[in-house]
């Protein structure tokens, strides 16, 4: 009887092992393949995540383009989940990645999308689909006027591609612009050059912080003034290593930023920081309000953001009793080499993800390819400083003719708005973007941390030396788990592989208890064994 017993628990234990180990050594679902057909008689409920800038027009376009949808493919139904920030998406789809429970569609950036794919199969590659005669881009059975892949504006495409692999569609694209209160700067003295350089940005940005006898500054006569202010650090110390020409990062993975020319860069901001002269978002809160209100002169911000700057802003966030009248300046940002201009290229695109039924996955990609048809891509780049992907929609004549009508009025036709759009349209070809791989987005978040480190520290009036540097250098390594032996590409001899998986620990503290009821079985039998043998 004894022996049955043993042989029970022996039994339950191997079942635990070989169901969890069996969910551990699960690698994903099987990749996608091509369906031989699509069942139009089958329904099929997909769930698009999107962002909207808390913009209703925006959240309008995105309903309007789900029902247009719907009338062309009546089994396919989208469900709409609004975000208003980019990194609630990327959160909540790491989370959902584990349980299975990924949206069908999702507004997405590269960077985020190399994480996703740590996960087997999890993201679907785009080539396929977009090459296929049938659904593919152009394809013989779509039942919209789909654009062909050679009508997506190229450098927006190439950015979407990953290890060789195209894993989304671009959806919008902007830059950052600088937005510069002319008024303010020439009364100081000075010209608004076409293209601005740091040193003038600084020099002017120090000349604003003159204060009269009363303490009141100069050129706004208040008693705030924050000159200039950087929405996106990350996107500051990404800009001004590109234009250097310094180590950032490879394709491979391998981390360059934590060199002398960024530490170089960090002094100057310091300085800067320390008089007052520079803030950022993090620090000092929406660069376009104190624009607005004449308390910045250099405020920079997305492309995108353009409704939100100058003292008619259709969107800004102030008071009207606290703007004032100026003339604004939309230009590109600051350059160390004003004949080799760059700037970021940014703006959302589209990934699809995974599921067991190939033809779910289709019915998610025929919804992505209709978000870059005529229809939604003019509408929506007409609500902000984006730009259409399209070189289709940038030809359409309904979109030059809203491009000429700029200051006609103060909403649509908003003239720093179309101005934003205008400068990323005339200078698509000197876009840039970094390497994308797992951990880009980690580094992409410590590179603006440094530049909020040593803002703040000299608002403390801590003091910003080689020391101070090298710390922080180690801090952010750490935190963002940046040394060479996580970094892609790196030796993985003693990297560090993160907590194990929950099926892993789950196993670990089963075989931990059950082994312990062996050990108790197996201890009480010898205790009793010898008590019949003294009896």
């Amino acid at each position: 009887m004894r022996k049955k017993t043993l042989i029970w628990i022996m039994t339950i234990v191997s079942l635990f092992s070989a169901l969890l180990t069996g969910c551990h050594g699960r690698k994903g679902m099987e990749p996608f393949t091509m369906p031989e057909a699509f069942d139009e008689n089958v329904d099929y409920n997909i769930t698009f995540w999107a962002k909207n800038d808390t913009n209703k027009t925006q959240t309008d376009i995105y309903k309007q383009a789900i029902t247009d949808f719907n009338k062309l493919y009546p089994n396919i139904h989208v469900d709409l989940r609004l975000y208003t920030d980019y990194g609630k998406i990327y959160n909540d789809v790491i989370t959902n990645i584990s349980t299975g429970t990924t949206p069908n569609v999702c507004i997405t950036y590269p960077d985020h999308i190399a994480t996703y794919m740590t996960g087997d199969n999890t993201v679907v590659p785009l080539d396929d689909l977009i090459a296929d005669p049938e659904y593919g881009m152009g394809g013989s059975l779509v039942r919209f006027d789909s654009v062909r892949e050679d009508e997506i504006v190229p450098q927006f495409l190439n950015e979407c591609k990953i290890g060789g692999s195209i894993y989304a569609l671009p959806y919008m694209r902007s830059t950052e612009a600088c937005y510069v209160n002319q008024t303010y700067v020439e009364r100081l003295g000075y010209e608004v050059p076409d293209v601005l350089t740091w040193d003038f940005v600084w020099e002017v940005s120090e000349k604003a912080m003159e204060t009269d006898a009363d303490g009141n500054y100069k050129v706004n006569g208040q008693k705030v003034m924050i000159p200039f202010i950087y929405k996106s650090t990350d996107n500051m110390m990404i800009q001004m290593l590109h234009e250097l020409d310094a180590p950032y990062s490879t394709p491979e993975g391998e981390i360059g930023i934590f060199n002398d020319t960024t530490k170089s860069l960090l002094f100057t901001v310091a300085s800067h920081a320390e008089t007052g002269a520079f803030s950022t978002f993090k620090i000092s809160s929406y660069p376009g309000n104190f624009l607005n209100a004449g308390q910045c002169l250099f405020a920079i911000d997305s492309t995108a953001g353009a409704t939100w700057m100058g003292s008619h802003a259709p969107l800004s966030d102030i008071h009207e009793s606290k703007k004032v009248e100026f003339e604004t300046a939309v230009r590109p940002i600051p350059q160390f080499d004003t004949q080799n201009i760059s700037m970021i290229s940014q703006g959302p695109s589209i990934c699809i993800f995974n599921k067991p039924d190939n033809e779910e996955v289709l019915a998610s990609w025929l919804f992505a390819q209709y978000m870059l048809s005529n229809d939604v891509q003019i509408a929506y780049a007409k609500t902000e400083g984006y730009t259409p992907v399209t070189i289709r929609a940038r030809e359409e004549e309904s979109y030059i003719d809203y491009l000429s009508r700029a200051g006609q009025d103060n909403k649509e036709h908003y003239d720093v708005k179309i101005a934003a759009t205008k400068l990323l349209l005339e200078n698509s070809d000197k876009t840039f973007v970094t390497p994308v791989f797992n951990g880009s987005a980690s580094l992409r978040d410590a590179s603006g941390q440094m530049i909020e480190e040593v803002t703040k520290a000299r608002r403390r009036k801590i003091t910003v030396d080689d020391a101070f540097i090298d710390k922080l250098y180690d801090n952010m390594r750490s935190l963002y788990r940046l040394d060479s032996a996580s970094a892609v590409g790196g030796d993985d001899s003693d990297r560090d592989l993160g907590p194990l998986p929950a099926a892993t620990r789950n196993l670990i503290v089963i075989l931990i208890v059950v082994w312990a009821v062996i050990a108790v079985y197996v201890s009480v039998e010898k205790i009793k064994e010898r008590k019949r043998k003294n009896a």
